[in-house]
């Protein structure tokens, strides 16, 4: 039966590292992982796994990416950036990655869910103990950075929405190691405001986004406590839409961003204004999102460019010289073990043909003065002197008969 559409190792794999390489997705790729049998080759490039509980995958980082980055160590859980591809030669896919950090956070994420455990078992978050946000608030209190965006987006938010209300702002730290004991004091001194001076019909707790180490201090114990013990009732606007901090959970109201904590604390003057700047909005995110896509097409097309460049083939080249050079190195270990090997037979044959060696077993050689060796007993007759040599001397004999 003929064959046909019959390929070569090396065309089959080109086409494999084709669909690698036009995929979007593995272009641009994050892992969360734990590195494994990292290694660096004289030639500086870095070799290891990136694995977790149910798979690995093998790794590179060339040596130019290596030196402007801090290497991982074994058993390090990571968090790395790069693109996925097929190496050739080796007829495996790897991940080639460009950045590399430490995954600090999860320890941070564990301290998070044990506090919040907690104090849920406390019951400071309970529904029930929330309040009600007043709907049309005379008066606001904000404990924020008074230089920090949040305030702005805050002013500005409190302005175009409901001027009508009067702000009072108690200055804190939002990040670092005195931004808990700050912001428990801003708590209570809008709280002393209110029941001293004017009444606060709410308290805005915000803060911009971040990591969630520079949200850490709306994860602390004293700071929720605070919140609870508020005669105010408090909204915090605290990050992003995606985080959550334990000040959310004490808090009467969660809003997603300073901004969104501005516009649940007041109601919305102008429905029509409100849904002309939705559409706005709306528009905006739309040219936004268009315009990132478009980065992002152009991005991909630009990586695969480097990857199809010269320097893409070059740097497999590389790979493939570290690899030879570790197989000449292997072979030439095995070659000297076979030369030391058949070294040491040799050494035991002719140790097992030393004459001494004969010797000591109590056998003797016996010579006539002439230094003849005597083999037969024809050699001798009586009164010849003969020279007897043992294992550990010789001495002289004359034959009485034989």
């Amino acid at each position: 039966m003929p064959q046909t559409n019959v390929y070569t190792v090396l065309q089959i794999t080109a086409y494999i590292k084709s669909l690698f390489t036009g995929d979007p997705l593995l272009a641009d790729v994050w892992l969360s992982a734990e590195v494994s049998g990292f290694t660096q080759a004289t030639s500086g490039h870095c070799y290891f796994t990136l694995k977790d509980a149910s798979a690995v995958i093998k790794a590179v980082i060339w040596r130019t990416q290596a030196g402007r980055m801090t290497l991982p160590r074994n058993g390090e859980a990571v968090l790395a950036h790069g693109y996925i591809s097929v190496y050739e030669q080796g007829g495996a896919y790897q991940f080639y990655v460009d950045h590399i950090e430490p995954a600090g956070a999860g320890r941070l994420w564990l301290e998070f869910e044990r506090l919040r455990g907690r104090l849920e078992a406390e019951g400071l978050f309970a529904a029930e103990r929330k309040r009600a946000i007043p709907p049309r608030p005379a008066r606001l209190g904000v404990a924020t950075s008074p230089t920090a965006a949040a305030l702005r987006d805050i002013l500005r938010t409190l302005a175009a929405r409901w001027p009508l209300v009067e702000v009072i702002l108690a200055p804190t730290p939002v990040q670092g190691e005195q931004a808990p004991p700050g912001i428990v004091a801003a708590i209570q001194a809008l709280n002393r405001w209110s029941a001293e001076r004017e009444p606060l019909d709410a308290i805005i707790l915000a803060r911009g986004g971040g990591s969630i180490e520079e949200l850490w201090a709306f994860n602390d114990e004293r700071v929720a406590r605070a919140i609870v013990a508020s005669a105010t009732p408090i909204i915090t606007g605290v990050g992003h839409e995606t985080d959550f901090t334990i000040a959310d959970f004490a808090a009467d109201l969660r809003a997603a961003t300073p901004t969104a904590a501005a516009t649940l604390a007041t109601p919305d003057r102008r429905d029509l204004a409100a849904s002309l700047a939705s559409l706005t909005n709306a528009a905006h995110r739309d040219m936004t999102d268009r315009l990132a896509a478009a980065r992002e097409r152009t991005a991909g097309l630009t990586r695969r460019l480097a990857r199809l460049s010269p320097e893409a083939r070059l740097a497999s080249n590389r790979q493939r010289v570290d690899e030879m050079h570790r197989r000449a190195a292997l072979a030439m270990a095995s070659r000297l073990r076979e030369v030391r090997e058949r070294l040491t037979g040799q050494q035991l044959r002719l140790a097992a043909l030393d004459p001494t060696a004969v010797l000591a077993r109590g056998y003797a050689i016996v010579s006539l003065p002439n230094g003849a060796v005597v083999t037969s007993v024809g050699q001798v007759k009586p009164h010849d002197a003969l020279h007897v040599r043992v294992a550990d001397g010789a001495f002289d004999v004359t034959v009485d008969g034989r």
